[in-house]
């Protein structure tokens, strides 16, 4: 299917908790040693703070357990009797250095494999280097928005742009990104080491061609995924392109045709769009959007296409991309998705394959442990452990990220990654999914946490509970106001006898930003009778959340069980 993977069904049988510890190391809580990652303090999380001596005395423990032993190839399919390092990670993405940073300060001697370069998709061809080019789109769109400046009482010429130099931001942010990362794993005492990983047996990894073999007490699969193209489109890279080639920036088409609209198509619409060209969307779902609430969608589709030089075909296949030469443009053939019936022929200038990402695992040596993939993505447990081919757990073997599918975000990957490392040093740390917000960095942008408002429904029926719904718009909002940015909508979706949140979509100025108090309300089970307590800085947009909880009409006004009276 043609359009943008879309956030996976979860199971509601995931607690709401975003973490269930049980500590099995008797330290006392003292001075908490502050988390250098995902901006996340430990109490945040309810974990026991350690003090500096309880740490060192961790990380000694730790390291005792590790002596250096060569491993052979010849005895893969028995596990070592004791290994180079404590945790392996193959795959140095975000969520692989999420893991290895927390593995650090965790006490565990910690390597990472990279057959590519320090960062994965996220930092060199995804969400960093895009956001370079999405803040080029949004200033480009304040500047020529003549109504919006003249009603700040503001008046400028023509604006314009250097598409190379535009080019050369992307870029050179991307490679600040990965520098930083690189170095942060170094000087924690990381051992990054350079080569394809390939799992032998048991707790060994191959890396690169060589006959070198490392040894690891636990070993975390974390080697991401690569745009999808589905059969048909012929992929050059100059006129038929993939979101890693769009990020170079090496041409601005008059006209080019983006198949999918999900996140990466909607992304990507907004910045050509700001940089002159005019926009056809192939759907092959019967809407656009179709992994955002309904209502939201509709919105972003009035704000965010109808005004733009955008127009699209939804219900429809591109059966067959061939690239432009010899003079004749980019040609797409579209068939309809439902009968099968040719339905039109487009030529255009550029075709941008946005059709989401596949995983990828292929090579890994998974056959070597009795895995086998399921469309690719290796299967896992809510624990992020991997299932062999007879549905056993592997022993000491994890896989995290865009490899398992679970939910395809980087920040979700860096999140079970931190939590598998929270069970292999001794607690018990189920990640709650539907804690873990999504955002689509158009302008303005849309967030969302949780369920849409059909998956709820959809829920209750099954579960038997009501469901109620509450919004707030920008425009009541005194900041948005100020900043001549009125357009947008809270929604919340919620159970009105008990309180709890079951999904919060945002579309607005920084919906980006304002999502994770609704996330972070969720992950900690706090309920929404507890949230109308809290207090905002006026005139601010968190404001605009603070209104939305105050409007839910919640039957229960019993406090969560996390709640303090002060």
């Amino acid at each position: 299917m043609q359009s943008s993977l879309s956030l996976p069904t979860l199971s509601p049988t995931i607690p709401r908790s975003n973490y269930v510890v049980q500590s099995t190391l008797p330290l006392a809580p003292s001075k908490p040693i502050n988390l250098r990652f995902c901006g996340l303090r430990r109490e945040a999380l309810g974990f026991s703070s350690l003090n500096q001596s309880d740490s060192h005395r961790v990380r000694l423990v730790a390291s005792s357990r590790s002596k250096k032993v060569s491993a052979s190839l010849s005895d893969n399919g028995s596990a070592p009797k004791s290994f180079d390092y404590d945790l392996l990670i193959i795959g140095a993405g975000v969520g692989g250095h999420g893991a290895a940073l927390h593995a650090v300060e965790k006490g565990l001697k910690t390597a990472i494999v990279e057959g590519d370069v320090v960062g994965g998709t996220c930092v060199n061809r995804g969400c960093v280097p895009s956001k370079a080019l999405l803040a080029v789109s949004g200033r480009m769109r304040e500047l020529q928005n003549d109504h919006h400046l003249r009603a700040l009482g503001l008046q400028i010429s023509a604006a314009g742009y250097d598409r190379q130099a535009v080019a050369d931001h992307a870029n050179n942010l991307a490679s600040k990104i990965r520098t930083n990362l690189t170095n942060s794993m170094k000087s924690l005492g990381v051992d990054i080491l350079t080569g394809f990983g390939t799992i032998l047996g048991p707790q060994k990894v191959k890396v690169g061609a060589s006959d070198k073999v490392v040894t690891a007490k636990n070993i975390i699969i974390a080697t991401g995924s690569v745009p999808f193209v589905p059969k048909g489109i012929e992929v050059d890279g100059k006129t038929v392109i993939t979101s890693d080639h769009a990020l170079k920036l090496e041409t601005v088409p008059d006209w080019i045709a983006i198949v999918g609209s999900g996140y990466i198509g909607l992304e990507f619409s907004d910045v050509y769009t700001a940089l002159g060209s005019e926009v056809t969307f192939i759907e092959a779902l019967d809407q656009l959007m179709p992994g955002f609430d309904p209502e939201i969608g509709k919105l972003a589709q009035r704000v965010l296409i109808n005004p733009r030089r955008i127009d699209y075909q939804t219900g429809v296949f591109a059966t067959k991309i061939t690239p432009a030469k010899d003079g004749k443009p980019v040609i797409i053939e579209l068939i309809d998705a439902k009968t099968k019936e040719p339905r039109d022929t487009l030529e255009v200038d550029a075709a941008l394959i946005a059709t989401g990402r596949a995983p990828f695992t292929h090579g890994l040596g998974l056959e070597n442990i009795d895995v086998a993939t399921q469309r690719g993505f290796i299967p896992v447990d809510e624990r992020m452990r991997v299932i062999d081919a007879n549905g056993k757990l592997v022993p000491h073997l994890f896989c995290i990220g865009d490899a398992n599918g679970k939910m395809m975000l980087a920040h979700a990957a860096s999140a079970q990654g931190i939590s598998v490392v929270e069970q292999v040093t001794g607690r018990d740390h189920v990640l709650n999914h539907l804690s873990i917000p999504a955002a689509c960095f158009t302008h303005p942008e849309i967030s969302m946490v949780g369920l849409t408002e059909p998956q709820a429904r959809e829920k209750a029926e099954k579960e038997g509970f009501e469901v109620s719904i509450a919004k707030t718009s920008f425009k009541a909002n005194t900041k948005a106001l100020a900043e001549n940015e009125g357009e947008g909508l809270a929604k919340l979706i919620y159970r009105p006898d008990n309180g709890e949140i079951l999904g919060v979509h945002i579309f607005g100025l920084h919906a980006a930003d304002l999502i994770h108090e609704a996330s972070n309300a969720i992950a900690l089970g706090t309920r929404i009778q507890d949230l109308k307590l809290a207090v905002h800085a006026h005139p601010t947009l968190s404001e605009v959340l603070d209104e939305l909880f105050k409007s839910a009409k919640v039957k229960e006004h019993v406090s969560s069980p996390q709640a303090v009276a002060v």
